[in-house]
């Protein structure tokens, strides 16, 4: 399960029990140098939610009793998914976290999936070394178009990646980035601008991963790399 291949497991984590007052938790947060670490039941097993060392600084410089347990002060206690959760439902659960707790098949504290951990793996589509540029596409987003657009690109050249941006009921312009394959020639790349707008879909840039410089397809700026 891809899910499951990115969590950090439990055995390599910083976390809390439950029953710890929040001095004490305010000592391991600091001495772990995490901001947030999860929070567990005294079988290490059910997961509580995240205890913040901000909410603690807060507690302490308002006067709080330092001496009350963990739990008082516990946040996202609801934020966690299964380990084998469809990987769309991640985002819709991550967002602002640092992380969110995965349990496992028996509702058992798993591990965390970072934020990072998620933002390096969609970061992977885009690698230097197995790419050469990225076209954004305009469709209208219509049945048929991801096909017919792919379909163009294909006559030329595989594709490395895909990814469809805009995907709402309200939205005329649907954008669409094709990543293409490393060493491919430049002319090529053309073709398939050319070849794409002739059939109705706008690239109106085009991303040049290797030098880092974002091409306008419509000004003489690809015409004077290509």
């Amino acid at each position: 399960m891809l899910i499951k291949s990115l969590v950090l497991p439990k055995e390599r984590l910083t976390t809390i029990e439950e029953s710890v007052t929040l001095e004490e938790a305010l000592t391991i947060l600091e001495d772990s140098g995490y901001r947030c670490v999860p929070v567990l039941d005294a079988s290490g097993k059910i997961f509580r939610g995240n205890i913040y060392k901000m909410h603690i600084y807060r507690h302490k410089s308002q006067g709080g009793d330092m001496q009350l347990p963990v739990t008082s002060l516990l946040k996202n206690m609801t934020k966690y998914i299964p380990v084998d959760a469809p990987f769309f439902k991640v985002f819709f659960n991550i967002k602002d976290l640092p992380y969110i707790a995965v349990l496992d098949e028996d509702s058992n504290f798993f591990g965390i999936l970072t934020h990072s951990t998620l933002l390096n793996m969609l970061s992977e589509a885009w690698n230097l070394e197995l790419s050469s540029y990225v076209l954004t596409v305009l469709s209208a987003g219509e049945q048929g178009d991801l096909v017919a657009m792919s379909k163009i690109i294909a006559k030329y050249t595989s594709i490395a990646s895909c990814m469809t941006l805009d995907a709402k009921q309200d939205e005329f312009v649907r954008r669409t980035l094709f990543t293409l394959p490393s060493g491919l020639d430049i002319e090529i790349l053309k073709k398939i601008t050319n070849k794409l707008e002739k059939k109705g879909f706008k690239v109106p840039e085009i991303d040049d991963l290797q030098s880092g410089k974002v091409l306008r397809n419509d000004s003489d700026e690809i015409e004077n790399v290509i």
